[in-house]
């Protein structure tokens, strides 16, 4: 019995095999007759009290669904308006304004970067075109193109322009595709 009441008495929190001791024990034989019909008349009280409140929520809950579509409210739209008024309560916080700010500088620098990049860039190859390498190498294009120019359309004693090789460079394969002369007329000429 000593051991018992020094049980009870420790204020030490339980351990989990005391809980468990717990659970299996019978409380049910240290109540009285009358004790245990109090309780069982106040378990049926509570269930019968947690069966009507869920009967009231369901209710409430449909009286509610019925007002939301009179008013023409849907899942769509209340999700839009949380979405809003999540979304401006966002931008309302100290930190999004902030990060805002914080970005918003960080973005006008990049523009200016870039700004110098290109006029750096655009500087460059400026300098590159004056270059003597460029130099010699554009007239090397032109050289090449004047004697393609010579090869495909003949000597012209004009000059011509480029579309009047291209055009006199097709006259001449059509005439051979065709295996004949072939008279052209304005129209084919013209690009």
């Amino acid at each position: 019995m000593e051991a018992q009441a020094q049980g009870l008495l420790e204020t030490e929190p339980l351990q989990g095999r005391d809980e468990d001791t717990l659970a299996r024990a019978d409380f049910s034989s240290m109540l009285s007759e009358e004790e245990k019909e109090e309780l069982k008349a106040e378990l049926a009280q509570l269930e019968d009290e947690i069966t009507t409140l869920r009967q009231v929520l369901s209710a409430k809950e449909r009286h509610l669904v019925e007002i939301k579509q009179k008013l023409g409210m849907n899942l769509m739209n209340e999700l839009k308006q949380n979405f809003s008024r999540s979304w401006h309560d966002m931008q309302t916080t100290t930190a999004y304004k902030k990060t805002h700010e914080t970005l918003s500088h960080a973005g006008q620098k990049a523009t200016a970067a870039f700004s110098n990049v290109g006029t750096a860039i655009s500087k460059k190859f400026g300098d590159m075109r004056n270059s003597p390498t460029f130099k010699s190498f554009e007239e090397r294009v032109e050289t090449t193109v004047t004697s393609l120019k010579t090869k495909v359309g003949g000597a012209n004693p004009s000059g011509g322009s480029f579309e009047e090789v291209l055009n006199s460079t097709a006259h001449a394969s059509s005439q051979n595709a065709s295996g004949g002369p072939r008279q052209t007329t304005d129209e084919e000429l013209q690009c």
